[in-house]
């Protein structure tokens, strides 16, 4: 017994071929979209082992990031505090503040308090803050307005793509050294003379970040 099929079900299998293709391409396009930093850690706001106000510290006592991230102008990583830097403030004022138990607690034993990262990038990419701040690139420019937060949050994708907008036009972002941790600074400054002035040549090769 024979059967006869229509002409059309002969295209059958590259109808299927081609779907699954164009599935495939989706797929790979929305994982590759939806998956960066975008959408994984913008908006990540951990709950820390004590609560710290960057927003009282910062934009209400005006006291200065360095003050705190200590080695930010001179190393690759911008340091987390010790509790003794908490501490030269904390000794006297809200000194018996139960909030301020666990620094105390870190100060008397020299255990680190377990503070949660919060702005990640791959192990595989190279990143040196030394760099960016000695060359007046401001901290609101990948944290976000982090003076304005009570709790720290990633604010800001941190993905290539991000990081090639800036090295591509550094003249939109640089702005004058002395005014890096002025964070609510909304001055107008001649970028492109800046950049050519301190001969800012970000690289956009792979190898500049990825070491």
């Amino acid at each position: 017994m024979s059967f006869i099929f229509p002409k059309w079900a002969n295209t059958l299998p590259l109808k299927v071929a081609v779907g699954a293709v164009l599935a495939a391409s989706a797929a790979g396009a929305g994982i590759t979209y939806y998956l960066t930093p975008k959408w994984t850690r913008v908006g990540y706001t951990p709950k820390q082992p004590v609560a710290f106000s960057h927003k009282v510290h910062n934009e209400q006592l005006g006291i200065d990031c360095r003050y705190c991230h200590s080695a930010v102008e001179k190393s690759w990583f911008s340091n987390i505090p010790a509790a003794s830097t908490c501490m030269n403030c904390h000794s006297l004022i809200l000194k018996d503040d139960p909030k301020l138990a666990l620094v105390r607690e870190s100060y008397q034993t020299g255990k680190p308090i377990p503070w949660v990262q919060v702005h990640k990038v791959p192990d595989y990419v190279y990143f040196n803050h030394s760099v960016h701040v000695n060359r007046g690139i401001s901290c609101v420019h990948c944290h976000g307005e982090i003076n304005h937060m009570e709790e720290v949050q990633h604010a800001k994708p941190l993905s290539m793509g991000f990081c090639l907008d800036c090295h591509r036009a550094p003249e939109e972002k640089i702005r004058p050294v002395e005014l890096v941790t002025q964070l609510d600074w909304k001055g107008v400054v001649d970028g492109k003379k800046l950049v050519h002035d301190w001969n800012v040549k970000p690289g956009q090769s792979c190898s500049t970040c990825h070491r």
